[in-house]
């Protein structure tokens, strides 16, 4: 049962569209698990720059069957805009699948998302307001919207009726915003479902089937397991569960099933939006690494906080998911910083705390501490092996293995498809 989970160990960001498209190569099946449009994955070949927000990054491969499944809160206009951008730069888009057990992103939902975002204040989350939360929030509490639905029309106008009394309440109510009509909405998504359903299928089906068959599966997580509705820097989080439990659940597919869990990392570390950030620089080599690792959200454009590589975060997640491999990315863009810091405890009070805390104010009092590691000169993206990288280079990746307790398997080493070091021979750990 060939099943890999690849997924951010960090607030996301981390690079996983790359090593999913390494993985892909050899792979029969790709499933998103999880997420919805506010998630975005790069891949840089020879034809140029790929940005996905809901396709799998293994679309790129022919021979791979790329599956949106069950536990994505689907935008159908945007899915739609991507496998017409696919079909004009000659990526055809026929192994494309998705589940009709997909939560649907309706009007409503980034709307709501602004104006709940609005009224925080200067507690603002910072979320994209694309409606990933409200919409997951309505399929906790079963007034949800899914792609079966929209292939219906008579059902869909029938569902969507109760929904938009309420919807339209709150929204008036709270918010004075005007309401939205029922009749329009129920057109537009039965055309959404028109265009659709030559993608929709059983997914969970097809997954199992291939499992049972020997196939390599890959299963693609979006956003990173310090964006878990649970386990994340709550309340600024995601509101799906980006674990490899969470994308078990979202993909159809049980933690038995699973052979490897890779952890993406970048060698330092970024984040989008507010929120806890122990390791942050508001400096240099903060903009350094900011401009040189072109670290702007690919879906909003956003300009991510940057800082350093933080070790108690990642054997938290590490754990949290059972991680059997690291893979290292933008390891490139520290050529030339010296010295290099990680994070490897908290100190809060005076006293050491082994993990995350659960509480956001006690993030105010953690003092992170940090450890220096001698810088290396430029040269590490023209590496193609881990011996063959600068010996300081290779002290970092065994720090960052002896911290996390988890093998580095895969090191990046540029923007390209190519620049990733696969023979990377992990330390003892």
């Amino acid at each position: 049962m060939p099943v890999t989970i690849v997924l951010g160990g960090q607030w996301g960001d981390e690079g996983k569209g790359k090593i999913i498209d390494a993985l892909a190569k050899d792979a029969d099946v790709v499933v998103r698990a999880n997420g919805s449009a506010n998630a975005g994955h790069t891949v840089v070949t020879d034809e140029g720059v790929f940005k996905f927000r809901l396709i799998p990054s293994g679309i790129l491969h022919p021979g791979c069957i790329c599956v949106i499944g069950a536990g994505v809160a689907l935008d159908p206009a945007t899915v739609l805009e991507e496998v017409q951008q696919l079909r004009d730069r000659g990526v055809p888009a026929q192994n494309l699948r998705i589940s009709s057990r997909c939560h649907l992103i309706m009007p409503y939902h980034p709307l709501q998302d602004r104006l709940e975002e609005e009224s925080r204040g200067a507690d603002m989350i910072g979320t994209t307001q694309r409606g990933n939360g409200p919409c997951y929030a309505d399929k906790a509490s079963r007034r949800g919207i899914r792609v079966a639905d929209i292939l219906d029309p008579e059902y869909l106008h029938r569902r969507l009726e109760p929904v938009l009394r309420e919807k339209n309440a709150f929204l008036s109510g709270v918010y004075g915003h005007p309401g939205l009509d029922p009749a329009e909405i129920a057109e537009q998504y039965a055309a959404f479902g028109e265009q659709l359903a030559p993608f929709v299928t059983e997914t969970e089906l097809l997954v199992q089937d291939a499992i049972d068959a020997g196939r390599n599966v890959i299963i693609e997580g979006a956003q990173a397991a310090m964006l878990d509705i649970d386990y994340g820097t709550y309340p600024f989080v995601t509101s799906s569960s980006p674990t490899a439990a969470g994308v078990c659940q979202g993909a159809g597919i049980a933690p038995t099933q699973v052979d490897r869990v890779i952890g993406v990392y970048k060698a330092y570390l970024t984040r989008v939006g507010a929120g806890a950030f122990p390791t942050e620089l508001h400096e240099e080599p903060g903009d350094t690494l900011r401009e040189r690792g072109a670290e702007f959200g690919t879906v909003t454009g956003r300009p991510r906080r940057t800082g350093w590589f933080d070790a108690v975060q990642a054997r938290f997640t590490a754990r949290l998911n059972g991680l059997t491999e690291i893979a290292l990315t933008k390891f490139d863009i520290l050529d030339g910083v010296d010295p290099v810091q990680l994070c490897t405890g908290y100190q809060v009070h005076g006293e050491a705390v082994g993990a995350p805390p659960a509480l956001i104010t006690d993030y105010d009092q953690v003092e992170p501490i940090m450890e220096n590691v001698e810088g290396w000169p430029e040269g590490s993206s023209s590496a193609t092996s881990r011996t063959a990288m600068p010996e300081s280079a290779r002290r970092y990746i065994e720090r960052v293995e002896a911290e996390v307790g988890v093998p580095v398997t895969f090191i990046g080493v540029g923007q390209h498809r190519d620049q990733l070091i696969r023979d990377a021979t992990p330390s003892q750990v």
